[in-house]
């Protein structure tokens, strides 16, 4: 074997996993927040010829469904203090309609900043602790007894050490069903429906904020 062409060729293949491999790393910083799932399950089984616009009552819902129809998760970014990153999501789920006010909205349902602006739909936040702010995943113009499935990409920044919470509210122990029985291709359950409404969040990139 010509070692002379060799080289070049072990070179080259080198210089383009390095890079490969730096990416990774820095994905490996989010790692507790890719694959996260907030849910809000039915209590009762899907029906197999569902009402159109139906309602049902959320399964995380008990005595008080103002106080425990919700649910919280706190999770730990990697990286230095001090260093800030970019980390791209992909937002998909199927979920109903929520208004919030006071903030951004980035593209259809990505909003930033803001409060919610509606007591009984179901509201999907995260909150990063440094920067400090707020995201919701389901924005709309309106609310109304409809379902549909979500799937987007977003970034935020997240500086190292961050904390991240994760927060679920239902605020009224009700919800609209998956009434058209709608899949979001490749993630669980598909091929089969979600009884209920769900967010799956993926991080697809991460890069450190020069």
């Amino acid at each position: 074997m010509n070692r002379t062409l060799l080289l070049p060729s072990l070179l080259a293949s080198a210089l383009i996993a390095i890079p490969s491999q730096a990416a990774d790393d820095l994905k490996k910083l989010a790692s507790e927040l890719d694959g996260y799932r907030y849910e809000f399950p039915c209590k009762d089984p899907m029906p197999e010829t569902p009402k159109p616009g139906a309602d049902g009552i959320s399964a995380r819902a008990t005595t008080d469904p103002a106080t425990n129809d919700k649910f919280t998760d706190v999770k730990k970014f990697g990286g230095e203090p001090g260093k800030k990153y970019k980390v791209t999501l992909r937002v998909r789920g199927v979920v109903e309609p929520m208004m919030y006010k006071d903030g951004k909205q980035e593209g259809e349902r990505f909003y930033i900043g803001g409060t919610p602006n509606n007591a009984t739909y179901n509201i999907y936040q995260l909150t990063v602790s440094s920067p400090a702010s707020h995201f919701f995943f389901n924005r709309d113009d309106k609310v109304g007894h409809r379902i549909f499935t979500i799937d987007y990409t977003a970034t935020i920044e997240v500086e190292g050490g961050a904390t991240l919470t994760l927060h679920g509210n239902g605020q009224n122990g009700r919800m609209i069903t998956n009434f058209s029985k709608l899949v979001v291709p490749d993630v669980a359950p598909a091929p089969q429906p979600f009884n209920g409404q769900f967010i799956q969040l993926n991080v697809v990139d991460v890069a450190e904020v020069k």
